[in-house]
């Protein structure tokens, strides 16, 4: 199956299961779904970011502070966190990614909205990531990080995320 053609859970504003499509259809009409995001830091603290692929659907060849993506039909946004970052680090076995905090995500007409459940885990096994997903990646510490936020085009939903786990009180855009 395509990644078009991956059926997602539509919900509203506030979260709740409206109905189903597939993703090119919920991309298209810019319909509400769900993602989940998950920041990954290595045994030294390091996070993982890496270059997406151009064959990304969304945000093709920019760089991304976290594993992940949208969350299937009937699927939670706890299963899809863990399924995305096995998959896209090419790990098995990782520890169950905990949730940090939830927001309502607007692409500003690129794929409609989403809502973006945040995670962090610590991988301390090797990582194989995914070449259909992952172009470039690498462990950056906080100040490396911070440093390419200004050199580097990163993807704007993964960056959103990033300034609200920075955020002081930051608080949960859950509903």
């Amino acid at each position: 199956m395509s990644p078009e053609d991956e059926v997602l859970d539509v919900v509203d504003e506030h979260d709740r299961v409206v109905g189903r499509a597939p993703r090119g259809e919920v991309y298209a009409r810019g319909l509400i779904h769900r993602c989940a995001f998950v920041r990954v830091r290595d045994a030294e603290g390091r996070t993982f970011v890496h270059r997406r692929t151009p064959a990304k659907l969304v945000f093709p060849s920019l760089y991304d502070m976290f594993v992940g993506g949208v969350v299937g039909a009937g699927e939670s946004y706890d299963a899809a966190a863990l399924r995305e970052a096995e998959e896209e680090l090419g790990v098995r076995g990782l520890p169950r990614p905990e949730p940090v905090l939830r927001f309502l995500y607007d692409s500003g007409g690129v794929a409609g909205k989403w809502w973006s459940a945040v995670y962090e885990v610590r991988c301390t096994m090797p990582v194989k990531p995914q070449v259909e997903e992952v172009a470039w990646y690498g462990f950056l510490t906080d100040a490396e990080l911070e440093r390419r936020l200004s050199e580097w085009e990163w993807v704007p939903d993964g960056l959103a995320a990033y300034h609200r786990l920075l955020a002081p009180g930051r608080l949960d855009g859950g509903g």
